[in-house]
């Protein structure tokens, strides 16, 4: 099925961008993504382009839109999380549908994502199963999956979330932070 000029442009820049900059973070790509796609980051989060939702390149779309791009247009804002139910919602739908599986690794972890940003155990647990299931090639993925569920099991809440979210930090949240934070459970976990 054909999918929509704005999906596709979605997914060509993505893939253009490429697994080098997927994860880079830089003011450079953040600007670009909020000036080419927040009026339709703008459109999803009002309920619209469920049409996308049809076939797996769309719903890829719709998840890069939802889960990735908030997070670059909204860096360091509570708005990079405004559309996280949005992205959990459709990600459930698609690896129920088996839809993630039409797309082929390494663009098929964005089907899993939005799980690993939730701040649910049973979906960090689900986020899991899902790369040990379906891409078990991605041990780096699988690596990361297993320390956002380590973080959620010990917080139950993402705490370097806690400055955008206007949250006040717990003391082992403080300490947590203080002491390496993400990077130091990846350490422990094998990374």
């Amino acid at each position: 099925m054909a999918i929509s000029a704005r999906a596709e442009a979605i997914l060509g820049y993505w893939n253009d961008l490429g697994p080098a900059g997927w994860y880079a973070g830089s003011a450079e790509i953040d600007d670009e993504v909020r000036r080419r796609f927040l009026s339709d980051w703008t459109e999803a989060h009002a309920g619209g382009l469920r049409p996308w939702l049809t076939c797996s390149d769309g719903i890829l779309a719709y998840l890069l839109l939802t889960d990735q791009f908030p997070r670059n247009m909204f860096r360091d804002q509570g708005r990079a999380f405004a559309t996280d139910p949005l992205a959990r919602q459709v990600a459930t739908f698609a690896w129920q549908k088996k839809a993630d599986l039409g797309i082929e690794p390494p663009l098929r972890q964005f089907f899993y994502l939005p799980l690993m940003h939730s701040e649910t155990i049973i979906d960090q647990d689900r986020c899991v199963a899902l790369f040990k299931a379906r891409m078990p090639e991605a041990e780096n993925n699988l690596l990361h999956a297993r320390a956002h569920r380590e973080v959620i099991r010990r917080f139950g809440r993402f705490p370097f979330r806690n400055a955008a979210l206007g949250r006040q930090d717990t003391p082992a949240e403080r300490a947590f932070l203080e002491s390496g934070a993400y990077g130091a459970i990846v350490r422990e976990l094998g990374g």
